[in-house]
């Protein structure tokens, strides 16, 4: 049997403050710190061991993998930060106020803006300093493969190829292989992986900082996915994260 373990990253700052954020690159909360070196922990408690990992370019993934690394003693592991692992591009809506964004365009166009298959969120303008083609960190990417405005479709077809030309072959010659990321990338992950349908995708929540194991049999074929965490504390955190994009907002 041949598994993969994903994590999304810990709280963010703009998670707590219930913002959009997208490519926005901010760092994780106190909380976020916490739920990561948690991860680590249970990562280590199970006696998982990993040959190389993957994260985005956005220090909150970055984080989460240093604290998970670091608690299972073996920050020797090799990592490869990519920006096809990003999360997804949320447009002019970045920076918002998603519970004030509900309340002004309702909640059902907020979820759909959040967790919709193909609906783009409305476009970042190119000449935004803010725009990933302006920003130095990706000054040695193509204009043209970077977006200003994602939905989940357009976020597989970056994650997707990655994972099958990059990940992939490491799971199937048999290494143990880890990924920190963020909710819609991993949900693109999910999806593919899991045989997942647009209408149910809609409703999966991935919660912050709980490592979600696949396991593949010798041929690579998909046979389950789980969490390592209690089934009552999955749910609760799964409801914090789907309550975001409400107007009236539970943290």
């Amino acid at each position: 049997m041949k598994q993969l373990v994903c994590v999304r990253h810990g709280e963010s700052e703009w998670n707590k403050k219930n913002l959009f954020t997208g490519w926005s690159d901010v760092d994780l909360s106190e909380h976020g710190h916490q739920e990561a070196i948690q991860a680590g922990k249970i990562l280590f408690d199970k006696g998982y061991f990993f040959d190389i990992a993957y994260t985005s370019m956005l220090k909150r993934a970055i984080h989460t993998l240093d604290h998970i690394l670091d608690g299972l003693d073996q920050v020797y592991v090799p990592v490869i930060k990519a920006w096809q692992l990003n999360e997804r591009h949320y447009g002019a809506l970045q920076g918002l106020n998603k519970a004030e964004t509900a309340a002004r365009y309702g909640d059902e166009q907020v979820l759909l803006w959040r967790r919709s298959f193909d609906v783009l969120p409305p476009l970042m303008e190119e000449d935004d300093p803010h725009a990933p083609r302006n920003e130095k960190m990706y000054r040695t990417i193509p204009k043209d493969k970077l977006p200003l405005g994602e939905s989940l479709k357009t976020t597989i077809e970056r994650v997707i190829p990655f994972y099958e030309q990059e990940i992939r072959p490491h799971i199937e010659g048999g290494e143990n292989v880890l990924i920190t990321a963020h909710g819609n990338s991993l949900r693109a992950l999910l999806m593919y992986l899991a045989h997942i349908s647009k209408e149910e995708i809609m409703n999966i929540n991935i919660p912050t900082g709980v490592p979600l194991v696949f396991e593949f049999d010798d041929s690579m074929q998909f046979i389950r996915s789980y969490y390592l965490l209690d089934q009552k504390e999955l749910e609760k955190k799964m409801e914090a994260v789907a309550s975001q994009g409400k107007a009236v907002h539970k943290p």
